[in-house]
Parts: structure tokens; sequence; C-alpha cells
């Protein structure tokens, strides 16, 4: 006999996957002024080393001239968009699951990550972002002379 590991909330996920999380993609939020409607968000892993910060997303069918990198006061902000394929008209689409449109993901950056030396590079798919790291210096107590 095999044990199953009950898992209380995992109905609830299951729930909001299949019906609110379908509905919220058919239905998407209308943009307020000044800012787009954004449609999905790409999937992504952040990873830190010895000497950088490492952020790798998903962004299949995404060609790089669609995908924007940008730093403004402490936030790093990747944003674009992935077009959706024509389709043939006599093709018999079945279901549709992947997302189209516009996209953003916004990361804080720490302290100690240097903004003006921040790369990316699109390989395979997905964009990798280099975040490299820059020593903080603490301040030392320094001896003033009095005159």
């Amino acid at each position: 006999m095999r044990v199953i590991k009950w898992e209380p909330f995992r109905d609830v996920d299951d729930v909001f996957d299949r019906f609110l999380a379908d509905a919220l993609r058919r239905f998407p939020r209308p943009a307020a002024e000044g800012r787009p409607s954004l449609d999905w968000a790409p999937l992504a892993d952040v990873s830190e080393t010895e000497g950088e910060y490492v952020i790798k997303a998903e962004l299949p069918e995404v060609r790089k001239e669609d995908v924007s990198v940008t730093v403004m006061d402490g936030v790093l902000t990747l944003s674009g968009e992935r077009k959706q394929e024509q389709r043939e008209e006599s093709a018999k689409v079945h279901r549709i699951e992947r997302q189209y449109g516009s996209f953003a993901r916004r990361f804080a950056l720490p302290e100690d990550a240097d903004e003006q030396a921040i790369r990316a590079e699109s390989r395979d798919g997905v964009i990798v972002i280099r975040i490299p790291k820059h020593k903080v210096v603490q301040p030392q107590p320094r001896q003033i002379q009095v005159q």
C-alpha cells in the first residue's frame, strides 16, 4: 500500500489553476492610464555567486529585439512582448495554453549590485541577466585633529 502525503491546499490550488487563472488569462485587466496591460509574466530563477547575481528568465519564442532590460532607482525591469503566431484558417485548434502579449517582471536590486555593469544575453529561449557585485566599503572611523 502506498502512503500519500495529505496537502490540504492542493485542491484549492487545482481549482484556482483550472478555473480562475484560465478566466484571468481570457479577460485581462484593462490598462490603467500611463501603463500598458500586461498579459503574462515569464518564470525566472534568481541565484547568487560570490561575485554576481544571476537572473534566468524563460522566454521561448521571444526574439531578443522584443525584450527590454532597464534599471532605474534600484529596480531591474525585464519587459517585452511575445507575439502570437499566425495560424492557417484551415488549421483546427484544439487547445492553446501558451500565453501571448506584453509581459514584465521587476526585481529589486540589493545594495551591492553594480547597476552600471549589468549584462544580458539571450540563448535557447532563456534570457540570462548578470548583475556584478561591487564591494561595499564600510566607513572606517578616523581621528579628527582638533585645532
